[in-house]
């Protein structure tokens, strides 16, 4: 393989789309509008399931195949 990503990596990187995800929907709850809960909706909970997908996969990709 050229380079193998780790699962401490993959599980950071996933921890950082979590927490954007966390910071963006929190700052929507302090606006006020249509456009605070489109961003909320849109951009927080896409980020919330992308880094629950990324988790997840990270998972399933560090089983061992052998055991």
């Amino acid at each position: 393989m050229l380079s193998s990503i780790s699962l401490e990596r993959n599980l950071q990187i996933s921890g950082m789309i979590l927490i954007f995800g966390l910071v963006v929907e929190g700052l929507c709850l302090l606006g006020r509008g249509p456009i605070s809960f489109l961003v909320f909706t849109g951009l927080g909970m896409l980020a919330l399931l992308l880094g629950i997908a990324c988790y997840l996969l990270a998972l399933v990709r560090s089983g061992s195949g052998g055991a």
